[in-house]
């Protein structure tokens, strides 16, 4: 269980995700620093305690249209060897002092907690509190099992969002990609791609009135036949 702490961060989230969205392909702004609002989001759990996970919500108000933006994050109190090109930042917690903040697609402990929710063996959580489930995050897969168990990733960016390509332990969908979905509210072009096998949906906040969107964050599919990326 994740504990939430009612404490400080220097430099804050927001401040960390202000520098490292223009970095990114699937970035939409038009060329002013981003002006971030957050707009919601849910956590996810690590067994293990280590690991916090953060789906966070973001909206960027400094362009003519607001632009709202998906943004997985995961926290540790180390470096994740392997994951430099999914470094955010560094930031001082005010209780567990110095924590290193990625890009949750190249966490392997976010990655397969995110693959047991697809599956139903993990509980989305609320985003600002402790031990409360947040059941308007909803899961649906109906493809091959997988497990939860993730080796090496490959990670790859485009306008679209970030996929992932995920290899499990034990079960015979030996490959698991997910699709980032990054910018939520914008219809996508899907023709010519296969439709996934899964989904996972969650509401986010209009920063005009505070109204509730819904959105697909991620997209799945799994078996032997997944295309290398």
């Amino acid at each position: 269980m994740a504990l939430i702490h009612q404490t400080t961060l220097k430099p804050t989230k927001l401040e960390l995700l202000t520098d490292w969205l223009p970095s990114r392909a699937w970035y939409a702004g038009t060329g002013a620093a981003p002006e971030l609002r957050k707009a919601g989001g849910f956590r996810l759990d690590d067994p293990e305690g280590e690991v916090g996970i953060e789906f966070m919500v973001v909206t960027d108000v400094s362009g003519a249209a607001p632009v709202t933006y998906h943004v997985p994050l995961s926290y540790r109190g180390a470096p994740l060897d392997g994951a430099e090109d999914g470094l955010v930042g560094t930031t001082e917690h005010g209780v567990l002092g110095k924590r290193w903040v990625y890009d949750a697609a190249h966490d392997p402990v976010a990655v397969g907690e995110l693959l047991a929710l697809l599956q139903g063996r993990a509980q989305a959580q609320a985003q600002n509190e402790t031990d409360v489930p947040d059941r308007s995050v909803t899961a649906e897969f109906d493809g091959p099992e997988f497990g939860s168990s993730v080796g090496p990733l490959s990670i790859a960016d485009d306008e679209r969002g970030t996929r992932i390509l995920a290899k499990t332990a034990g079960v015979a969908a030996a490959h698991v990609e997910l699709r980032i979905r990054r910018v939520l509210g914008k219809q996508e072009a899907t023709a010519g791609q296969p439709a996934p096998q899964g989904h996972i949906t969650a509401d986010w906040k209009l920063p005009e009135d505070g109204g509730t969107e819904r959105d697909r964050f991620v997209e799945a599919s799994a078996g032997p036949d997944v295309r290398e990326l």
